[in-house]
């Protein structure tokens, strides 16, 4: 069993959430606006908490504490700012609650509508990126959904200051207006500060209190949810992403978006793991690209065919330079990889529909992109690709809800029921028929 504090807090989540589907888009307005204003004034506190998570990493020496781990951990003035903008921008889009999907009137006379509602009480489970607690919580509320975060204990100290601030303004703003001031607080959040690992085991069977988990985080993560939850998984798989460099690209524009989509923030999931490159131009984009990405210290490992074509162009070139002699020869499982660092694979194709091969074998339906000045081979591309987002002469790097312009998201969907791609407020969001009639039987 959760332990009874916990049970108590979370059994009264069912209790905040039908509050919330009642509240006005006014009110719920109104209190991320007073969360963003709160954001901006906890900055050094935030920053503090922050400092302590950073300082208790210095003494683990695993392999997992690569500088992109540490990156997702660090928290500055800057991103505390961008998390309070994407709270206000949250605040500004529609309420998808109630929204008119469709209607139609029967022969009968029976008045059909389809209209969104929340999903109800929600689970999410992420590791240690305690930005996206602002992000999810905000969320969640102006969708209509209670929520339950549990983080990883990496990022415990930053998560528990965003918890008490989180708490802080509901018990300020919501009791106030949903009336629920008497009695036990039934908020629509519980920030879980418990890092039990069997915790998670007991929370993924609690179909009683939650009504969708989503998991957000690396493979092992969401391999265990999808195994043991009793409840439906929203997932937010790894991103195993690519670049493909068509034959009639513009070289320049391919350095450009692959030097961005790989070094901008490698340890994020839309960040391309593996660069395909049409034979025919490879050793063209190489001696641009290669130099480019060496000054971003970042490692390559590459196909034999793209491996032979370095050392020709270090041999008919006579250079001597570590972006040829620090390239290592990828191994097949490589190309399964999420590296979510500065490691890029490489691989030599023979055309589309090659790329399209490899995509499909090796890729996770995240996000993919095509540099090419060809539009019939774009869209070939986009429709024979299989993936969440599929690009045209942009970086993957814009697979983000904020970017994207949904305010924000709890994660990058790469499932196929329900929600693909960000999960923005509309995808927190399911339809349910109203049906008003005058009377009428079936016969």
């Amino acid at each position: 069993m959760i332990e009874t504090e916990l049970e108590r807090r979370l059994a009264l989540l069912k209790m905040g959430s039908r509050s919330l589907a009642k509240m006005s888009t006014e009110i719920k307005n109104s209190i991320l606006l007073k969360f963003a204003k709160k954001l901006e004034s906890s900055i050094q506190e935030i920053l503090l908490s922050n400092g302590r998570d950073l300082v208790a990493l210095r003494g683990d020496t695993s392999d997992r504490i690569t500088p992109a781990f540490r990156d997702r951990l660090t928290l500055n003035e800057t991103r505390i700012r961008q998390m309070a903008e994407s709270v206000r921008a949250i605040a500004k889009l529609p309420d998808p609650v109630g929204e008119l999907v469709d209607e139609k009137t029967l022969e009968n006379g029976l008045y059909l509508r389809r209209v969104r509602s929340p999903l109800g009480s929600i689970l999410v489970i992420f590791e240690s990126r305690p930005n996206v607690i602002a992000e999810i919580f905000s969320l969640a509320l102006k969708s209509g959904n209670s929520i339950a975060l549990r983080g990883g204990s990496d990022s415990k100290e930053t998560a528990a200051c965003l918890y008490r601030i989180i708490d802080q303004i509901l018990k300020n703003n919501f009791t106030t207006h949903t009336g629920t001031s008497a009695g036990p607080f039934a908020g629509p959040f519980v920030g879980i500060d418990d890092y039990d690992r069997d915790l998670i085991g007991r929370l993924l069977l609690r179909n009683d209190i939650f009504d969708v988990c989503i998991p957000r985080g690396g493979a092992e993560l969401i391999d265990r949810v999808s195994r043991e939850s009793r409840m439906p998984v929203i997932k937010n798989d790894k991103g195993v992403c690519h670049l493909y460099v068509h034959e009639k690209a513009d070289l320049d524009m391919a350095v450009k978006i692959a030097v961005n989509a790989k070094t901008s923030r490698p340890g994020v999931c839309n960040a391309i793991e593996t660069l395909l490159v049409d034979e025919s131009i490879s050793k063209e984009l190489f001696r641009l690209l290669m130099p480019e990405l060496l000054k971003q210290n970042v490692k390559s490992f590459a196909c034999e065919t793209s491996l032979l074509n370095l050392r020709d162009i270090a041999r008919t070139d006579r250079i001597e330079s570590p972006w040829i002699a620090d390239v290592s020869e990828a191994q097949d499982s490589d190309f399964f990889l999420e590296y979510l660092d500065l490691k890029l694979n490489i691989k030599t194709v023979s055309g589309v529909g090659s790329a399209i091969a490899h995509i499909s074998k090796y890729g996770s339906n995240h996000s993919e992109a095509i540099v090419t000045k060809d539009e019939a081979v774009a869209r070939r591309f986009q429709s024979e690709v299989d993936s969440a987002c599929v690009y045209w002469n942009a970086s993957t790097r814009f697979t983000d809800g904020f970017s994207m312009g949904l305010g924000g998201e709890i994660g990058i969907s790469t499932q196929k029921l329900h929600v693909r791609g960000p999960v923005g407020l509309r995808e927190l969001t399911s339809v349910r028929w109203w049906i008003d009639g005058s009377g009428q039987t079936r016969v």
